[in-house]
């Protein structure tokens, strides 16, 4: 997959930035009007939107709404499936889910999966999430259940941008978001699953640094690094804070998609 090339960048940051997470958003079923939701939560809290906020929204709750639920009581194992769930001691049910999200391996071990999802990115279990991933209509004996990324998180972001964008009158932008683990590392930190109006890479080359030299290889993840802060404000367990504010960027709206951040396969040295 060959990643997009990120537009020219318009962008100024401070020195201090407000995150902020929005309370009160309520348990996300399928079908409900995310935006609405979001909508309503930022009414509640007292924010008005305005131009260069970005609102940062978890994975999951799109997910969630989108109906990406899965019964993996319904999912028929392949013979690639079982053999590698004896091999790394996983559900051969989960293991043919991982596979379907996914292009290719790229690690594997006992309990997870390295693979390149769909998307493009290299991930433990394709992101699939069995923390709180039943509906709550769920069948009576029926599971267990597991919640799948969302299907197309850009489109996401997108279509979140513009309804409010449209109802603040402010030009705004829409971060989708999960956690994942990174090479050589430890701990799980937020990144961008979904971008829409924020500029996702700010390409420093050729910028000048305090001494005269010229900036060769300087490239900021601006959409990663907003979802980071975001991530640790939110938090990973029993929070229930899926809806961030951050404020404090100043940024021309931007055409860039989360592919902007991922790397060519071929130049890709963990994948």
């Amino acid at each position: 997959m060959s990643r997009d090339e990120p537009s020219s960048v318009d962008l100024r940051v401070g020195p201090e930035l407000l995150v902020r997470t929005v309370a009160g958003v309520p348990t996300i079923e399928v079908g409900d009007d995310l935006f609405e939701v979001i909508a309503s939560s930022l009414e509640r809290a007292e924010i008005a939107l305005a131009d260069g906020d970005v609102i940062v929204v978890a994975s999951k709750i799109v997910s969630r709404a989108e109906g990406c639920f899965v019964d993996l009581g319904s999912i028929v194992p392949s013979d690639a499936a079982h053999e590698l769930g004896g091999e790394l001691l996983k559900d051969p049910r989960l293991v043919e889910l991982i596979l379907r999200e996914s292009v290719g391996i790229s690690r594997k071990t006992s309990g997870a999966l390295i693979v390149r999802h769909r998307l493009g990115f290299i991930s433990a279990n394709a992101g699939i999430d069995s923390s709180n991933a039943a509906p709550s209509n769920a069948p009576k004996g029926s599971g267990p259940w597991v919640l799948t990324l969302p299907r197309d998180p850009d489109a996401s972001a997108a279509l979140l941008r513009s309804k409010l964008c449209e109802r603040y009158s402010s030009e705004v932008a829409v971060l989708v978001t999960d956690s994942w683990g990174r090479p050589f590392r430890r701990g799980t930190v937020g990144f961008a699953l979904g971008v829409a109006g924020l500029p996702a890479v700010w390409d420093r080359r050729g910028a000048i640094d305090r001494h005269g030299r010229v900036l060769q290889a300087t490239e900021s993840a601006v959409a990663d690094s907003v979802a980071a802060a975001a991530d640790l404000v939110a938090g990973q367990a029993n929070e229930g804070r899926p809806l961030t504010l951050v404020r404090g960027l100043h940024f021309k709206a931007s055409h860039d998609s989360a592919a902007v951040l991922l790397r060519d396969p071929e130049d890709d040295l963990y994948a």
